[in-house]
């Protein structure tokens, strides 16, 4: 039987996300974007803190994609949900993980 994600928790409070907290996350797209520059811009424009020195980039293997991982400080989970909504909403970005 499927259960809805929504409903799914964690058996004990060890697991999942804890909040705050400090969580990473990665934004795949176009690799001629400059999305080094524009993933941390767009987590701090939501006051999040990202972690200096944790950016971390990783080209495609012909540099048409690019993925951006960054690390930061999220007090919530509706702000750790919007980091991924305003990195899904640049036209530039394919996916978040």
């Amino acid at each position: 039987m499927m259960r809805n994600l929504d409903d799914i928790q964690p058996e004990s409070p060890q697991q999942g996300f804890q909040f705050p907290g400090v969580f990473e996350i990665t934004a795949v797209g176009n690799g001629n974007a400059d999305l080094v520059e524009r993933v941390p811009l767009h987590i701090a424009s939501l006051g999040l803190n990202v972690l200096e020195g944790s950016i971390r980039s990783r080209p495609s293997r012909e540099g048409n994609y690019v993925s951006v991982t960054v690390s930061f400080t999220c007090p919530t989970r509706e702000k750790y949900d919007a980091a991924h909504d305003v990195l899904r909403a640049d036209p530039d970005i394919r996916w978040t993980l």
